[in-house]
């Protein structure tokens, strides 16, 4: 998929371009169904699907006091999860202050000149300076400058719009299968695996040590997991947490992978949280944690292939 940071780099894409415009922080059922309206607008006109963000959010440079500690979804994870809708190019506006002064107007403007024929949001988005621009602006400026106006109400799940906000604290909370349902699929985090100490593979269980970025995590414990790597899947189990018996104070996510014997350094790993099959907790020795990591193991193996434990 396209990256673009400046709407001049519209120029390069394939005839009219349908454009969704929002957040989009996990790209969950509520900015699917914005982002859908694009997709079908190609598909009705042809041309090309993108999506405008910002990079950084704007509520971290205006208001960095609210803003949410953790993400759903990296800039790079955003643009894989567009990718497999169909989005043909993410277009990441720098956010900064002189962003923030222009005014909506001028926004629309500057959307226009990039040959935008369909624009899709959600019918509370605002935007520009004093946040005065909204779905009434952009309904009056559509004719004017010559695109069609797709603007979606927010998506209820029993009986509560789905939302980041929301999203994320059932992540915190470790009620996976509510986020799930959120999102329209299971919850991930992805990062890039870096060499760790090397104290698995002593123990006969090598991981796989992934750099925490801003992505919201579960509780902390031993869990269940499923990774993907380059279109490839596999089974393993991750203990995410401080480490209690041999280290104690640094945050990680370490997976071990079953069947699987290659080199991940430098790659990302995309790793879903299936089940926590126990909470983080000291052991006397090294030999201790040792059996029960082969335990954990064992049953993360049960309960993601069943008792036969079989291939993938």
């Amino acid at each position: 998929m396209l990256r673009f940071k400046s709407f001049d780099e519209l120029a390069g894409t394939r005839g009219p371009c349908h454009l969704a415009l929002g957040v989009f922080d996990g790209v969950h059922l509520g900015h699917q169904a914005v982002i859908s309206q694009a997709l079908a607008a190609r598909e009705r006109l042809g041309g090309t699907c993108g999506v405008l963000t910002f990079d950084p959010y704007p509520i971290q440079v205006l208001f960095p006091e609210k803003a949410p500690r953790r993400l759903l979804a990296s800039l790079d994870h955003k643009a894989g999860l567009l990718a497999a809708m169909g989005v043909d190019f993410l277009l990441a506006l720098p956010f900064d202050r002189e962003r923030a002064a222009q005014e909506a107007e001028d926004f629309v403007r500057e959307i226009a000149g990039g040959g935008v024929k369909t624009v899709a949001v959600g019918e509370d988005w605002r935007f520009g300076k004093g946040r005065r621009g909204d779905v009434a602006l952009l309904s009056r400026l559509a004719p004017e400058f010559g695109f069609e106006l797709a603007a979606l109400p927010p998506v209820m799940m029993e009986g509560e719009r789905i939302s980041s906000t929301r999203i994320r604290q059932a992540i915190r909370d470790g009620n996976l299968e509510a986020a799930a349902r959120m999102l329209g699929r299971p919850y991930t985090v992805a990062g890039r695996v870096i060499e760790g100490r090397r104290l698995g593979r002593e123990l006969g269980f090598p991981t796989a040590n992934l750099v925490e970025g801003e992505e919201q995590f579960p509780p902390d414990g031993v869990w269940a997991v499923r990774a993907t790597e380059s279109g490839r899947s596999f089974d393993g189990v991750a203990n995410l947490g401080v480490r209690p018996t041999v280290d104690g104070a640094t945050h990680a996510l370490e997976v071990h992978l079953f069947d699987f014997g290659g080199d991940l350094y430098g790659k990302v790993l995309e790793v879903e949280f299936v089940r926590l099959l126990r909470g983080e907790r000291k052991f006397g020795s090294l030999e201790e944690l040792k059996g029960q990591i082969a335990r954990d193991a064992a049953d993360a193996l049960y309960l993601l292939r069943g008792s036969g434990g079989s291939e993938p």
